[in-house]
């Protein structure tokens, strides 16, 4: 039984209130795309919720002891779990990125281990009219990147 008083009810219990599935991956489209060995280029891929470990774990390694701004490609080899076909994304591959993308994966990496997500506010220049874009790009399967038809 709940108490109300003055006018004002308790909030659910924990059991009560509908249960909000986590979303821990998030699927993305470089700008421009990662370029293999072999010449071939990848565009697509995912990112996964990064743990304290992931943030902590690089914080020891040499690389980043000796060159600080190398934290990012650590960091962000940790978390990138599939770049097109490859599966096994590792510093050498987070380095080998345009810097385009690399600047799309650092924001990616803040929104979704921030906000939580990877929707953006945006406005229309020519009406004004605001509106939210998924910053992924089109890796959910419904169209192309930001800025193409």
């Amino acid at each position: 039984m709940r108490r109300v008083m003055a006018g004002v009810q308790e909030p659910p219990r924990a059991e009560e209130r509908p249960r909000r599935e986590l979303r821990t991956e998030f699927a993305f489209e470089l700008p421009r795309g990662y370029v293999d060995d072999a010449g071939g280029t990848h565009t697509t891929g995912s990112m996964r919720l990064a743990t304290a470990r992931d943030e902590l774990v690089p914080l020891r390694d040499d690389r980043v002891r000796e060159n600080p701004p190398y934290l990012t490609v650590v960091l962000l080899a940790r978390v990138v779990t599939r770049l097109g076909d490859i599966t096994d994304v590792h510093a050498g591959i987070i380095e080998n990125l345009f810097a385009a993308d690399l600047a799309f994966l650092q924001d990616l990496y803040r929104r979704v281990n921030s906000e939580g997500h990877t929707r953006a506010g945006v406005e229309c220049p020519q009406c004004g009219h605001g509106f939210a874009v998924d910053v992924a790009g089109g890796a959910n399967g419904h169209g192309g990147r930001l800025g193409e038809s």
